[in-house]
């Protein structure tokens, strides 16, 4: 289903749903990011999507990007919590949610690249490209941390 982000837009729709959703942070050993491009919306992401019921927020991590990429993981740490309330996302269901997503770090252990219905293209980017994928500025913020070796952001 195709979606909407808004972030600190006062005209953005006002939010209905919160849905515990995860986002993956997965670096190869020459420290490149795997990212999507998403179909609904064209931007560069992590792979990362719902939570569903009776599964761990690992589980759903590990679920999720098999299913994105193809790639299989292990995960390794957290890298950060994001709850803006100011980041709506809206969908055209007429669902519109606050973000609150938990954002692990894994590494590969194996698979290989494939897309996905909710993947055009999946790639290994060297975080010197960033810059030139098209990239939502909260997605950009948890790859940024994702990249640090710091303590989990909480915010």
């Amino acid at each position: 289903m195709p979606k909407t982000d808004y972030l600190n837009d006062p005209d953005a729709p006002r939010a209905n749903a919160l849905v515990v959703a995860v986002a993956v942070v997965v670096l190869d050993e020459s420290g490149r990011v795997l990212l999507i491009r998403r179909s609904d919306n064209g931007y560069w992401a992590l792979p990362g999507g719902a939570q569903d019921l009776g599964e761990s927020t690992a589980q759903a991590a590990i679920r999720e990007v098999s299913e994105e990429t193809g790639i299989d993981v292990e995960i390794v740490g957290i890298s950060g919590i994001y709850s803006n309330p100011r980041h709506v996302i809206a969908y055209d269901d007429g669902e519109v949610r606050q973000e609150f997503s938990i954002c692990l770090r894994a590494r590969p252990v194996g698979g290989s690249l494939r897309t996905s219905d909710e993947s055009s293209q999946v790639d290994w980017v060297d975080p010197a490209e960033l810059a030139e994928r098209r990239i939502h500025p909260t997605m950009l913020l948890r790859i940024k941390h994702g990249l640090e070796a710091q303590e989990p952001y909480i915010g």
